[in-house]
């Protein structure tokens, strides 16, 4: 594969030029417990942005405001040549009903806002965080295109939101001539494949790049995890990474199992689990970027080794097999044999995607 940060890839249905690899800002500010000190952060987004980064992901509530707040001092000399996200509608002052949610009102708040953390007069991507059914899809649209419209949004996209809502909401775009979504972001990787049944096939037909949060599983696939930690209840609630993965439910024999196929093809091909991990994820077509979310120089480093992995056909087999999800109905049938028989017969017919 031998891809390089500065090997960039076109973002869904539009012209922006975005790196293989997005540079998660989670980790920015120490307010959740665990990520980067200033000095660390900085370190991190110079580092990225030296190799040629160029696609920096956070959000108006990540690490209570600072990662967008320091991503505005690191930003100060080189903004226009980076494409920053941001995402907006989860809450932002607990007790008042209007700080969160996708309507207008918290919209356009929470746009003024992070352009004022983020020290810029425009936000070059703005994702719906979390969808809302509360808020009528015509109402997100036409408020995402307003801002458009203004210059304050230059692109919109759609996150953690139903494939059905998602596909709904560009066909309305396009009928009314309102701003496209042009990426979906989701979670996914080995241990979470969910995506595979409708969301990354809806993005590809409906021309939607797609974005990756957590593609280490919270870090369960760097091999950090081992089988004492299911059942462990000394970090039920400490503050760390480890405390909110056993509270996501996400330590369990099923996933460490993964990780151990992770494991074993790391140790062939003299990499790391994380490299591994990060490197299956980019295998997808449909893939543009998976966001990575280091806390050191030395992990994100790490982290970028992954654009170097090539794996045998054998190796890339393992690993699609070791997390493999049924895909459920109406899936599993329409590739059976059965109906393949019943509406095409013995007819060879070549498709063009």
């Amino acid at each position: 594969m031998s891809l390089t940060l500065d090997t960039y890839r076109l973002l869904g249905r539009s012209g922006l030029r975005v790196s293989p690899l997005a540079l998660g800002a989670a980790t920015f500010g120490t307010e959740w417990g665990w990520g980067a000190e200033q000095d660390e952060a900085r370190k991190l987004f110079d580092l990225y942005v030296e190799r040629g980064g160029n696609f920096i992901d956070t959000a108006d509530t990540y690490t209570n405001g600072s990662s967008e707040r320091l991503l505005g001092e690191f930003t100060r000399d080189n903004r226009e040549s980076l494409v920053l996200a941001t995402k907006y509608t989860t809450l932002r002052r607990p007790g008042d009903p209007n700080s969160g949610g996708a309507h207008r009102k918290n919209l356009f708040a929470s746009v003024e806002n992070s352009l004022r953390r983020l020290n810029t007069d425009y936000i070059d991507l703005l994702y719906l965080h979390v969808w809302d059914s509360t808020t009528p899809v015509e109402e997100i649209l036409r408020g995402m295109d307003d801002l458009v419209r203004q210059g304050k949004v230059l692109y919109v996209a759609i996150s953690n939101a139903p494939a059905w809502q998602v596909s709904r909401m560009q066909a309305i775009a396009d009928l009314r001539g309102w701003s496209p979504l042009v990426a979906l972001q989701i979670e996914y990787n080995l241990i979470q494949r969910a995506g595979e049944r409708d969301l990354i096939p809806m993005a590809r037909e409906m021309g939607l790049g797609v974005v990756l949060y957590s593609p280490l599983a919270g870090g369960v696939l760097t091999g950090k995890y081992s089988r004492d930690d299911l059942t462990a209840t000394n970090v039920a609630s400490d503050g760390t990474r480890k405390s909110f993965n056993v509270g996501l439910g996400a330590l369990t024999e099923r996933n460490l199992a993964i990780a151990d196929v992770v494991k074993d093809v790391a140790a062939e091909l003299g990499r790391t689990p994380a490299q591994v991990g990060l490197a299956w994820t980019l295998q997808n077509p449909a893939v543009t970027a998976p966001i990575i979310g280091a806390r050191t120089p030395a992990q994100l480093e790490d982290n970028l080794g992954a654009l170097e992995v090539d794996f045998t056909a054998s190796q890339l087999a393992r690993l699609n097999e070791a997390g493999a999800i049924d895909l459920g109905f109406p899936h599993d049938i329409l590739a059976s044999d059965h109906i393949r028989t019943v509406t095409r017969g013995d007819l060879k017919i070549e498709e063009h995607r």
